[in-house]
């Protein structure tokens, strides 16, 4: 999603990530996400070096709020790929954010598409399918909610959000 957003706007300023989980097959460190230790997040979160973190499936993630920062300062909107426990963040950080949900087109769907990829075992695949069901179950607290029927449907109108929406960062 985050890549067909950029195709259609390159302007537009694509977070990327910190996490403490490993590599996947063909991810890029600096590029799909920075991969550290878990000490070396836990210093991130204690000198204030993100805009939000949290635990997911078992492992930290966390947005670094100094490039964030710099885009918007730049007037260049920012999309941040995050969890709601980020999304609460950013907000009581930044008021002015536009919150967006990407949701499944079903429930169905969500648990065919996390286990098609076959890149987690069962434990860590329960964790997630956990948390999407409590960030499905808050959808109100985002401004709008996109299907994720179809990538090039959805990536037009989160860009169309963005564009309409107040200035700031979507997540």
């Amino acid at each position: 999603m985050v890549s067909e957003v950029r195709r259609r706007r390159p302007e537009i300023f694509a977070s990327v990530s910190v996490t403490t989980r490993p590599p996947r097959s063909g991810e890029q460190d600096g590029e799909h996400y920075y991969f550290v230790d878990r000490d070396t997040f836990a210093e991130m979160v204690a000198s204030g070096q993100f805009l939000e973190h949290a635990e997911y499936a078992g492992n930290g993630y966390g947005t670094p709020v100094a490039p964030v920062r710099r885009a918007l300062e730049a007037g260049r909107p920012a999309l941040l790929e995050i969890e709601l426990q980020g999304a609460r963040q950013v907000r009581a950080a930044m008021s002015d954010a536009l919150l967006v949900l990407l949701a499944p087109p079903s429930w169905k769907e969500l648990v065919d598409r996390l286990s098609g990829r076959g890149t987690e075992d069962p434990a860590v695949l329960g964790r997630r399918l956990a948390v999407a069901r409590t960030e499905l179950e808050a959808a109100a607290e985002f401004d709008a909610t996109v299907l994720n029927d179809d990538v090039g449907r959805a990536a037009e109108e989160l860009v169309t959000l963005m564009d309409g929406g107040r200035s700031g960062t979507a997540g």
